[in-house]
């Protein structure tokens, strides 16, 4: 097993299921290896830098809920987001961290292990940087996490279709508010709080996208997860509507109550999310962060990194490190002439913070150097995170004093992959290196 680099175990005693699932996740990357039983699943896990498993409740034998918390006990201390496929047995506990009904396409199973696999690695975090802030005589209090019933915004004609959708979610106990258009949308999304959105594409399936691509604009509702529930004869791609933001895909062939469903856990897991935001959040009143962006500072960003690449190589996790330089560009060293790009900086860390994923932390270097630390990322991974920040305050035009035009700010950006504790700082090293070899070019 040594040789082989699966990020994704299943768990089945035949190919009925698993077959076409390992083969659909196979090639959209999330390479797959199956266990016919629990001795050979714990194997797999002890083995291997497997991130999430997947378990046939069909062929899990007579005691899924003892094998899933087998499962995870082999990983700790890293969690081990477990996805089952099939109907709860009983009404206890099960230990799943979500149920989904067969058949599961490859595509809807990405999304649902991407979001488990992300809120594993913020809980992670969530108990190291409680530790590295302890050590610093400063507390961060636990999660909480709203109880009240999930806020979804149901954005499009009402077709019988969607009235059908949304009077399932309602009857799952979901708060459902409609919007007709994408302007009345808009008002909602900046009024209230919502744990989800659904899209109808209907007749117009552009729109719908259009919307989903505003949200990933705006820096408060980036995290916002989007189902597109789309006509059968639709002519939009699943590839294009993840592109432009979508975070799931239905149509009028799955039946209500899945969809429903579906909607439910997308909420679920960004409210979990959003009260795991929210506690680290608050280490920005802890006096250790930087007062300008309430980012971390410099020497507390080293001191957590390493404790980072400590648990990284305990939980067998990668880990890399990304450096986002300000980049020169004439209008930028007007800006910085000035003084308008220091006074830009405040909005500039702030929007790196809300920008980045619940369980990466970002600090400031310098004066217009910011760093992130990416659990459980590889380095391409880590580049691209680093890119879409950029490209969203790219898209933020700041004042650069009156009767002059407004300056845009882009990054240089460098990265790298923390091999080990020891090599840490020699990472954060590299990356900005790179950074610099960017902003030379």
């Amino acid at each position: 097993m040594a040789g082989i680099q699966a990020r994704v175990l299943i768990v089945a005693r035949d190919d009925a299921l698993a077959g076409p699932l390992a083969e659909g996740l196979d090639r959209l990357g999330w390479r797959t290896i199956t266990a016919r039983g629990p001795y050979a699943a714990a194997a797999a896990l002890a083995d291997m830098k497997i991130e999430a498993a997947i378990i046939d409740l069909s062929s899990a034998g007579e005691d899924p809920v003892g094998l899933v918390r087998r499962l995870k006990e082999v990983c700790s201390p890293r969690r081990l987001p477990v996805l089952a496929i099939g109907e709860p047995q009983g009404d206890g506990p099960h230990g799943y961290d979500l149920m989904l009904a067969p058949p599961l396409h490859p595509s809807q199973a990405v999304l649902r292990l991407e979001s488990l696999v992300r809120l594993a690695v913020a809980e992670e975090e969530f108990e190291l940087r409680a530790e590295t802030l302890a050590e610093r005589g400063r507390q961060l209090d636990p999660p909480e996490f709203d109880q009240a019933p999930f806020r979804v915004l149901a954005i499009g004609e009402p077709a019988p279709q969607f009235l059908a959708l949304s009077n399932a979610l309602a009857r799952s106990g979901a708060e459902i508010v409609g919007a007709f258009t994408a302007y009345t949308a808009f008002d909602y999304l900046h009024e209230r709080p919502f744990d989800a959105v659904v899209l109808w594409a209907g007749d117009n399936s552009q729109e719908a996208l259009s919307i989903a691509a505003g949200m990933r604009r705006n820096t408060r509702l980036y995290h916002v997860p989007a189902l597109l529930y789309m006509r059968e004869e639709s002519y939009v791609t699943t590839a294009e509507a993840y592109h432009r933001g979508i975070s799931d895909v239905a149509s009028p062939e799955t039946p209500e109550r899945e969809t429903a469903r579906r909607v439910i856990e997308l909420a679920r897991s960004y409210r979990r999310q959003t009260g795991i935001r929210k506690a680290l959040e608050k280490a920005r009143n802890s006096g250790l962060m930087d007062a300008a962006t309430g980012l971390f500072t410099r020497d507390l960003f080293a001191h957590h990194l390493i404790r980072l690449a400590q648990a990284s190589r305990q939980r067998n996790r990668a880990l890399s490190v990304c450096v986002l330089r300000v980049a020169d560009r004439p209008d930028v060293a007007i800006a910085r002439a000035g003084g308008w790009l220091e006074r830009a900086v405040p909005q500039i860390g702030s929007m790196i913070g809300r920008l980045v994923r619940v369980e990466d932390t970002a600090a400031r270097l310098g004066p217009e150097v910011f760093a992130l630390a990416l659990p459980a990322t590889a380095q391409a991974a880590a580049r691209a995170a680093g890119e879409r920040i950029g490209a969203v305050i790219g898209c933020t035009a700041f004042e650069s004093g009156e009767g002059k035009a407004p300056f845009v700010v882009e990054f240089d950006i460098g990265v790298a992959e923390v091999a080990s504790p020891e090599l840490a700082g020699r990472a954060l090293e590299e990356a900005a290196a790179r950074a610099l070899t960017r902003q030379a070019s």
